[in-house]
């Protein structure tokens, strides 16, 4: 997806976010590993998916899994100091 050609806004921030945790849906091992890791189960993931807490949640795995990471970008054809500049918007440590 070509959306972030700048990301300067909370709501595209939100929608790399929630793309973000789409695509993490389909696999389903990298999914299990951040149910894991976050201490969530599936339904409370998808009661809260839209909320800032589970965003960032799904941003930090992201970045702090660089494989993910980076096979997320390839998928939506974003850079991944877009996804840290989301990160940013959305409240998450520096």
């Amino acid at each position: 997806m070509a959306l972030m050609n700048n990301l300067q806004t909370r709501e595209k921030a939100e929608i790399l976010a929630l793309e973000a945790l789409t695509w993490l849906a389909g696999d389903e091992e990298s999914l299990q590993r951040f149910l894991d890791q976050s201490g969530t189960d599936a339904a409370v993931l998808k009661a809260t998916a839209g909320g800032p807490e589970t965003q960032v949640a799904v941003l930090d795995f992201l970045l702090a899994n660089e494989d993910l990471l980076l096979r997320f970008c390839e998928n939506a054809a974003v850079e991944p100091r877009f996804v840290h500049m989301a990160h940013h918007h959305l409240g998450g440590a520096a």
